[in-house]
C-alpha cells in the first residue's frame, strides 16, 4: 500500500482483488488449455478476461497517483515511483529467469531489466510482466497528463489522449486485433487518463457514481458475453477504452462512500502485497500445475480445483514474504530533499481536515 492510498479506504481492496483475480486466472488457463478459446465449463467463463484486470490496475494506478501528486517536485516523484516498482520487479525478475526451464537468453535479461518489453519483443521470463513496462511507461508521461489537464482542462486533456488511440486503432492495420506483442502502452494510455482525471471528482459525494459505473460497465459486459472469448481477446483494444470510463466511475464511487467489504482488514492486507502477488505468482501456478496437479490428474475440473487450492495459498504467502523483502522496505525509505524528509516530514501533526484532492502539483508535499 502506498501513502496516496491510504486517503481513501477500498483502493487497497480493489487492488488486492484484481490481483487475486489475476492468480485464479492463471491457474485457470493451464487447466484448460486453448486460450483464447474457452475450453472450460461455462460456469468459469468470467476467469478467462484476467487483461481486465490489468486494465483495472492501470485505471487505478492513474487515480491514486493523482489524488496527491508530486508536490515536492517530479524528481522525488520519479524517485518514490523507482522505488516503489523496481526492487520487487527486478527481485521477481531475477527469480522468474531462475526457475525458468531454458536459460535466458541476453536479450531477454537487458529488455526485461530495462523495462523495453513494451516496445521490443523478447522472450518472455514471466507472462505477467508485459505490464509493468506500461505502467512505467505511463508513470512517466503523468506529470505531462498533470500538465495538460492544469492547461487545457480535463476534456481537452482525454481527448488529446484518447483521439490518437482510436485513430491509430482504425488505420492501422492489425493494431486493434491483438496481433502483437508490444505496444500495448498505446491504448492503455487513455485508462491512466481516466484514472487521473477521475481523482478531479472525488469531493462531489451527491452523484450516483455506482450507477453510472453500473450503466457504463452494462453494454461491453453484455457484449463480451454475448460475443465469446475468442472475439473478446481479439477486440482488447477496443473493448479496453470501453470499459475504462466505467471503472473510472467505480473509483469515484468507492472515494466519495465507504464501501465496507473493499476495506475489511482481509483486503487492505492482501493490496499491501498486492504488487509482490501478480508480480511472483505466475512461476509458482506454472509449477504446481504443470509438476505436481496436471501429471496426476485425468480431469481438467479436478486439475483446475487443486491447482488453486494448492497454488492461492502457496502464492499468497510467498507474495507476503516476498514483499516483506524487496516491496514494503523500500516503501518506508524517506526522500530526502534539499536537507528535509519527504514522508518523514508529512508525519508532523497536522489538521484533521481530509485532504482536498488535486489533478496536478500543488506546493509542497508529497
Amino acid at each position: 500500500m502506498t501513502q496516496d492510498d491510504r486517503r481513501v479506504p477500498g483502493l487497497d481492496g480493489i487492488r488486492g482483488l484484481a490481483a487475486l483475480y489475476v492468480v485464479v486466472h492463471h491457474c485457470r488457463l493451464l487447466a484448460f488449455p486453448g486460450y483464447p478459446a474457452d475450453t472450460g465449463p461455462a460456469a468459469l467463463g468470467w476467469l478467462i478476461h484476467g487483461r481486465l484486470a490489468v486494465v483495472v490496475f492501470i485505471t487505478l494506478s492513474g487515480f491514486s497517483l493523482a489524488l496527491a501528486p508530486a508536490r515536492n517536485g517530479w524528481l522525488v516523484y520519479a524517485r518514490r515511483r523507482a522505488r516503489r516498482i523496481l526492487p520487487a520487479y527486478w527481485a521477481a525478475l531475477a527469480l522468474s529467469f531462475l526457475i525458468a526451464a531454458a536459460p535466458p537468453a541476453p536479450q531477454s535479461i537487458l529488455i526485461y531489466g530495462l523495462l523495453l518489453q513494451d516496445f521490443v519483443a523478447a522472450p518472455a521470463p514471466n507472462g505477467a510482466f508485459w505490464s509493468i513496462a506500461v505502467e512505467a511507461t505511463l508513470y512517466v508521461a503523468f506529470p505531462l497528463i498533470v500538465l495538460a489537464r492544469r492547461r487545457i482542462g480535463a476534456i481537452a486533456t482525454l481527448a488529446a489522449v484518447t483521439v490518437p488511440v482510436v485513430v491509430t486503432g482504425l488505420l492501422v492495420p492489425g493494431l486493434a486485433t491483438g496481433a502483437r506483442a508490444t505496444g500495448y502502452t498505446w491504448e492503455l494510455a487513455p485508462l491512466f487518463t481516466l484514472g487521473v482525471l477521475a481523482a478531479g471528482v472525488v469531493t462531489a459525494r451527491d452523484r450516483p457514481w455506482f450507477v453510472l459505473s453500473a450503466l457504463a460497465a452494462a453494454p461491453v459486459l453484455t457484449l463480451i458475453a454475448v460475443r465469446g472469448s475468442v472475439w473478446t481477446i481479439t477486440h482488447y483494444y477496443w473493448l479496453d477504452l470501453a470499459i475504462g470510463p466505467a471503472i473510472a466511475l467505480f473509483l469515484a464511487g468507492v472515494a466519495t462512500r465507504r464501501v465496507a467489504l473493499l476495506d475489511c482488514r482481509p483486503l487492505r492486507a492482501l493490496g499491501g502485497f498486492s504488487y509482490s502477488l501478480y508480480l511472483i505468482h505466475m512461476p509458482i501456478v506454472a509449477l504446481i500445475s504443470t509438476v505436481i496437479v496436471t501429471p496426476h490428474t485425468g480431469s481438467r475440473r479436478t486439475a483446475f480445483a487443486i491447482t488453486v487450492l494448492l497454488a492461492v495459498p502457496l502464492c499468497l504467502i510467498a507474495a507476503r514474504l516476498f514483499a516483506a523483502v524487496f516491496e514494503t522496505p523500500f516503501q518506508r525509505r524517506p526522500d530526502v530533499t534539499a536537507g528535509r524528509a519527504g514522508p518523514a516530514a508529512t508525519a508532523r501533526p497536522r489538521s484533521r481536515r481530509p485532504a482536498r484532492p488535486a489533478p496536478g502539483p500543488a506546493p509542497r508535499r508529497r
